[in-house]
């Protein structure tokens, strides 16, 4: 039995070809691939990449300056942190929330629109595997090419669940029976009415918005077009904390507002939604609200 695709180069000895992350005692990461007979070089001296060439994950290698270096294969987190960008990456907090809020599963259906540079895309097929199937649509075709670059230089080869399409999903999306739908883009309410079509009774839609207009208008036009249960917006925030002896306190830093997430569950054909028992607080729908496509909702 074969081993999945990208399996080979995430484990065993370094080979040639391996993308290989140094991090230095201040905890500074420098990622790069390994090539025979070449030096990595930094302000602290160089060495041989022939010197990781056949050691095993987690050697130390010290510089011409007798600088430490631990060496690690850098986690798809690092990777997507630090590959060449086209357009703005997913971050890996609202990755992991995709795949487990909108349960991608090994073998799922997927499509996604707003490939961008190619990082969800990398965790989505990692996620759903080879007997999966995931369809990308990306408007530009400059942001499309940086994405394939990005998401083969990972795998190691073309991954053979994906299916890249340069144009809009409105106008392309001829896909059918899909499982789950992910839509990373500026206006997500536009592509409703084509994945309602596509999505099989029970599916998910997942739209990652940044601002809090394009959440409004997101869950509102979910909610006008009638055949998704009640959507679940939410963002999320991470904040690592500082343990030294004594000294343990949350860091000064975090990861704060990327994006707002919103999943919704498609409905059976010909399923009214149940009505919402939660009420909306008075004056949350003026008198000259009449959808979210209106203008008064966009002002």
């Amino acid at each position: 039995m074969s081993e999945p695709t990208g399996a080979a180069r995430r484990r065993g000895p370094f080979k040639v070809g391996d993308q290989v992350q140094l991090t230095d005692p201040k905890g500074r990461h420098y990622t790069f691939t390994l090539e025979a007979g070449k030096n990595f070089h930094t302000h602290k001296g160089s060495f041989p990449h022939d010197e990781l060439i056949g050691a095993p994950e987690g050697s130390v290698v010290r510089t011409t300056g007798n600088v430490a270096y631990l060496a690690l294969r850098p986690l798809l987190p690092d990777y997507v942190l630090s590959m060449p960008r086209g357009a703005a990456v997913v971050y890996p907090k609202d990755a992991g929330q995709i795949l487990a809020f909108g349960d991608i599963f090994p073998g799922a259906r997927v499509v996604e629109a707003g490939v961008g540079s190619g990082a969800l895309s990398t965790f989505l097929l990692r996620a759903i595997g080879e007997q999966g199937m995931l369809h990308s649509y990306e408007r530009r075709e400059d942001f499309a090419e940086i994405a394939q670059q990005n998401v083969e230089r990972y795998f190691g080869s073309p991954h053979p669940a994906w299916q890249l399409t340069v144009g809009d999903l409105q106008d392309n999306l001829s896909d059918t029976d899909v499982d789950r739908v992910v839509l990373d883009m500026l206006a997500p309410w536009e592509c409703l009415e084509a994945v309602s079509k596509a999505l099989v009774p029970g599916g998910i839609l997942c739209a990652y918005v940044a601002t809090t207009t394009q959440l409004s208008r997101t869950v509102e036009s979910i909610r006008e077009i009638g055949c998704f249960a009640e959507p679940q917006p939410w963002e999320s925030m991470i904040r690592n904390w500082h343990v030294e002896g004594l000294a343990v306190r949350p860091d000064h830093r975090m990861i704060g507002h990327t994006g707002f997430l919103v999943t919704a569950r498609r409905l059976a054909d010909g399923v009214e939604a149940p009505l919402r028992r939660r009420r909306p607080s008075k004056g949350a729908y003026g008198d000259d609200y009449d959808g979210p496509g209106s203008t008064s909702s966009r002002a």
